[in-house]
C-alpha cells in the first residue's frame, strides 16, 4: 500500500514492526480513554469554510523562539523511537532538517545525544524528565549543550508511569527473563525485514542515554524496572530554578492541562508550554488537548509560546490546534509510524503531506498566514457562522 496520507503509515507500522513494538508506540493507558478522546476532540472541531478570497500566496513559515521555521510543526519526543527502524533517531533527525522544522531527542532514545548531534545539521531540542540523580540529569544537559541543542522540552506529566495494558499484553513489559526475551524475539522472527534491519543492522540495542547508568542491564525489562525506580515523584515547581541553572537555553514545560499550571509555568520563567496529556499514555480519562488548549492559551498565551501536542493526524488536525490558539503543533504517533514504515523517506513524505493538507485548509478557509491563523477560522455552533 502506498500511503496518501499521515495516517496510513499507522497500518504500513502494524505490518512491519514486531507486535510489542507497534502496541508501545500506538496504546495508551489502562481503557484508552483519552488517547480516543485527543482524536475524536479534535476531528469534531468543524473549520469555517471561506471562498472568494485571495489565496493565491499562501506562507506556511513563522518564527520559534528566534528560529525560522518552514512550518509550524516539531517533531515531539519518542521514547524507543530508534527501535523502530535502524538508528531511528538519526534518520528522523535527517528528515526534520530536510523539512526546515526541529526535532526533538527523548532521554529515553536509542541513539545517544551525540550520535544524533553528528547527523544533525541544524540544532535539535532535547527532552527531560526529571530523575532522582542529579548528576545523571547534569550530564546529560551538558550533554544537550555541547551538541548544540537550544531548546529543553521539559516533560513533567509522569512523576509515576501510567499502566498501559496493551505492553503487558504484548509481552514489552511484565514479562521479565528468558520468557519474556523468547516472546519478543518469537514476534520479531514474524518481521523478518524488520528483524534484518533493526535486529541485525540496528545495533546496538540501547537506550544510548540512559545506557551509562545501566551498565550491563541493557534489557527492556531493567529499562522499565529504572524508569520505575529512577522518576521523580517529588518533582516541583521549585525545581524549574535547578534547571535553568544548569540551561541556558530554552526551557519548554510539557504536559500543562489546566490554566492554573499554565500561569504556575509563567511564574516559574518557562519560556514555553506544551498542552499535552502524554498522547494518553498517562492519566487516562483526562482533557484531551483540544479542549484544555482554548482556556490555557487564553489564560497565558501572550506571555510565552503555547505548542500542543495530542490526536494529530492530518494538516488540518494541525490548523484546527493553532486556530485553537496554539503557536506549534507537536507531531508524535505521526512521525514514529512513518519511521517504522519506511525510514527518514517515510517521515519526509509523512511531512510533506502535512504541509499540503495545511495549504489547502488554509486556502479554503481564506487564509494565507500563519499569523492570521486564529479562532475565527474555526466553525463554533450557536455563534452565528
Amino acid at each position: 500500500m502506498k500511503a496518501a496520507s499521515a495516517i496510513d503509515y499507522r497500518d504500513l507500522a502494524r505490518r512491519r514492526l514486531p507486535n510489542f513494538l507497534f502496541e508501545y508506540i500506538d496504546g495508551g493507558s489502562y481503557a484508552e480513554v483519552t488517547l480516543k478522546r485527543n482524536v475524536a476532540d479534535l476531528e469534531a472541531i468543524a473549520l469555517r469554510q471561506r471562498v472568494l478570497k485571495d489565496v493565491s500566496q499562501i506562507d506556511l513559515s513563522t518564527t520559534l523562539f528566534g528560529q525560522e521555521l518552514a512550518m509550524p510543526v516539531a517533531l515531539a519526543p519518542i521514547g524507543l523511537a530508534g527501535m523502530n527502524a535502524r538508528r531511528g533517531e538519526v534518520q528522523a533527525v535527517r528528515a526534520a532538517d530536510k523539512a526546515g522544522i526541529p526535532f526533538t531527542l527523548s532521554t529515553v532514545s536509542a541513539c545517544p545525544i551525540p550520535e544524533v548531534a553528528a547527523a544533525a545539521k541544524k540544532p535539535f531540542w532535547f527532552q527531560l524528565y526529571m530523575i532522582r540523580d542529579r548528576g545523571f540529569m547534569r550530564d546529560l544537559l551538558a550533554q544537550a549543550a555541547a551538541a548544540g541543542c537550544t531548546t529543553l522540552v521539559f516533560t513533567v506529566d509522569m512523576p509515576v508511569p501510567g499502566s498501559r495494558y496493551r505492553d503487558y499484553r504484548s509481552g514489552l513489559a511484565g514479562a521479565p527473563g528468558l520468557a519474556g526475551g523468547a516472546r519478543r524475539m518469537i514476534q520479531a522472527m514474524r518481521r523478518p525485514r524488520w528483524a534484518w534491519d533493526v535486529g541485525v543492522h540496528g545495533r546496538p540495542h540501547a537506550l544510548g542515554n540512559v545506557a551509562p547508568v545501566l551498565g550491563p542491564n541493557t534489557g527492556l525489562e531493567d529499562f522499565f524496572a529504572w524508569m520505575r525506580d529512577n522518576f521523580e515523584p517529588a518533582v516541583g515547581w521549585d525545581d524549574i530554578a535547578w534547571i535553568r541553572s544548569q540551561w541556558a537555553g530554552e526551557i519548554v514545560i510539557k504536559g500543562i492541562l489546566d490554566p492554573e499550571d499554565a500561569r504556575e509555568a509563567v511564574q516559574a520563567g518557562a519560556d514555553g508550554i506544551v498542552v499535552s496529556n502524554h498522547g494518553g499514555r498517562q492519566l487516562d480519562g483526562a482533557l484531551s488537548s483540544a479542549r484544555a488548549l482554548p482556556p490555557i492559551a487564553d489564560a497565558v498565551g501572550n506571555q510565552l509560546v503555547v505548542m500542543a501536542d495530542g490526536g494529530v493526524r492530518s494538516g488540518l488536525d494541525v490548523i484546527r490546534l493553532l486556530a485553537l490558539g496554539a503557536d506549534c503543533v507537536l507531531l508524535g504517533r505521526a512521525w514514529v509510524y512513518a519511521l517504522a514504515a519506511g525510514g527518514e523517506t517515510a517521515i519526509t513524505h509523512m511531512l510533506d503531506l502535512m504541509r499540503a493538507e495545511m495549504r489547502v485548509a488554509m486556502a479554503l478557509t481564506g487564509t494565507t498566514r500563519i499569523a492570521d491563523i486564529s479562532p475565527t477560522m474555526l466553525h463554533i455552533p450557536g455563534d452565528g457562522h
